[in-house]
C-alpha cells in the first residue's frame, strides 16, 4: 500500500563526474532500461557514431566497399538528483550557456565505448527516460532486512498438554523476531529510510479456531498455577495432534527524501504440532 505524502520523485543518481565538462549533443533513440537495484542505472542508446566512422560509404552507393556505416554506441544516462542551479558553472556549460526549450533535466552521460563522459541537458520525455519510485527504494531496503518467522515457546512442539487445561501461547522477543528492525536504500541523493515491527500474531490452533495476539505473549510461571494467559492462550476441548500455525504479520513504515512516505507489509510463518491428552482419573476405590 503506498501513501504518498509528497509529490516529490526521486531519480536514480548513480554516476559521478569525471574528467572536464564539456557541451555535447544530446543523444536519442536505443531502448532505455530501469536496472533495479541499490545503484539504480537508468540508460539509453546514444547515436554517437565511433572517431573515423562514416555515416555511408565513401561513393554514396551501398555496397562499394569503401567506408563503414557508423555504429552505435551505448551510452548510460542518469539523471542528476537534485539539479544543479541555472547559475551554476555545470548547468552553463551543459546547456552551453542557452536557456533550454521546454522542460527536461541535467544527466551524466558514461559512454565506456568512447570514453565520454560528461553532463548533458536532456528534455523531458526524450527517450522515455525512467525515474525511480520510491516505494522501489523502500522494497529494497526491507529486502536487506533480516525478519525472522516466530519462534515459539509455547506451546512446545515435544510437550504434552491436557484438554480443558489454559494454554498459554507466548513467542521469544528479539529484533530479528519482532522489531523494530531498521535499513535504509539510496539511488544517489535519494533515499529511503523503513523501519519494520510486528503488528500482531496469528495463531491457527489447528482446531478450527485463530487466536490473535498483540505481542509476545506472557510466559508462564509456576506462581500462574492454572490461571488463564492475560494476552495469548487457548483452551482445548479435544485430544489429539493439532496442528498449529504462528503468523506474524510485519508493517513496514517508510519515509523517503522529497517527502514521500509509505507503508508495506511481510509476514513470516512458523508450524508445530500440540499434542492434546485427557487427563488421566486415579481409581481411589
Amino acid at each position: 500500500m503506498l501513501r504518498r505524502a509528497g509529490g516529490a520523485v526521486l531519480g536514480g543518481v548513480l554516476l559521478a563526474v569525471a574528467g572536464p565538462l564539456a557541451p555535447t549533443a544530446s543523444a536519442a533513440g536505443g531502448g532505455v532500461c530501469d536496472r533495479s537495484g541499490l545503484l539504480v542505472t537508468v540508460c539509453a542508446g546514444d547515436r554517437a557514431e565511433r572517431p573515423g566512422g562514416g555515416g555511408r560509404p565513401a561513393s554514396g552507393k551501398p555496397g562499394s566497399g569503401k567506408g563503414k556505416p557508423a555504429k552505435k554506441v551505448k551510452c548510460h544516462y542518469i539523471k542528476l538528483v537534485p539539479q544543479p542551479s541555472k547559475d551554476s558553472m555545470t548547468y552553463q556549460v551543459a546547456t552551453g550557456g542557452e536557456p533550454p526549450k521546454g522542460p527536461g533535466a541535467l544527466y551524466t552521460v558514461d559512454c565506456p565505448e568512447s570514453s565520454r563522459v560528461s553532463v548533458v541537458w536532456r528534455a523531458d520525455g526524450e527517450d522515455d527516460v525512467v525515474t525511480i519510485d520510491p516505494e522501489v527504494l523502500a522494497r529494497q531496503a526491507v529486502d536487506s532486512m533480516t525478519l525472522r518467522p516466530p519462534k515459539v515457546a509455547s506451546p512446545r512442539a515435544d510437550g504434552r498438554y491436557l484438554i480443558g487445561m489454559p494454554m498459554w501461547m507466548w513467542v521469544e522477543p528479539g529484533e530479528s523476531r519482532m522489531g523494530p528492525v531498521s535499513a535504509s536504500a539510496s539511488a544517489g541523493s535519494a533515499t529511503v529510510t523503513a523501519t519494520a515491527r510486528v503488528d500482531r500474531l496469528v495463531w491457527d490452533m489447528g482446531d478450527g479456531t485463530t487466536v490473535t495476539c498483540h505481542g509476545p505473549g506472557t510466559r508462564h510461571t509456576p506462581d500462574q498455577g492454572k490461571a488463564p494467559s492475560p494476552d495469548c492462550g487457548h483452551r482445548y476441548e479435544r485430544p489429539g495432534e493439532h496442528q498449529v500455525t504462528v503468523t506474524a504479520h510485519w508493517i513496514i513504515e517508510w519515509t523517503a527524501t522529497g517527502g514521500d512516505a509509505g507503508t508495506l507489509t511481510e509476514t513470516r510463518t512458523t508450524e508445530l504440532v500440540a499434542d492434546l491428552r485427557e487427563a488421566q482419573v486415579l481409581n481411589t476405590r
